[in-house]
Parts: C-alpha cells; sequence; structure tokens
C-alpha cells in the first residue's frame, strides 16, 4: 500500500527518466491504492481474484488496511 506512494514520491522529480514499463508499474499501484482508499471511504466490498476464486474485501479490512476508522 504505501510502497507505491513512497515510490511516486521518491520518483516524482524525475519520473520521466525512468523506464515506461517502471512508470506504467507506477501508475497501476497508485490507481489501486485509490480504489482500495475508495471503496474503504464509501464502506463498499471489493472483489478480487486469488487463487482461482472470486473473493470479497470487505470495506472493514480495507478501512484496517488504511488505519480509517468509525467511516
Amino acid at each position: 500500500m504505501n510502497s507505491s506512494l513512497t515510490v511516486m514520491r521518491k520518483t516524482s522529480e524525475n519520473i520521466l527518466e525512468l523506464p515506461l514499463e517502471d512508470r506504467a508499474e507506477i501508475a497501476l499501484k497508485d490507481a489501486v491504492r485509490k480504489l482500495k482508499l475508495d471503496h474503504a471511504r464509501r464502506g463498499l466490498p471489493l472483489y478480487i481474484w486469488r487463487d482461482g476464486k472470486v473473493v470479497e474485501v470487505s470495506a472493514e479490512h480495507l478501512r484496517a488496511e488504511f488505519g480509517l476508522k468509525g467511516l
């Protein structure tokens, strides 16, 4: 969760100097982090593919991951 944000902050000044693959990975991780945070704030579960099955990640789990309480 925080690693992509840290990478974004460290590379924001020279992001265009990174290879395209690295920039794409940073963008994807940031988009996933934003989606998870949005679902946590709105109280919505998130459905992901894990071990060949669709599983639900509860809003409570997402809130705990981001340290959000009482939303």
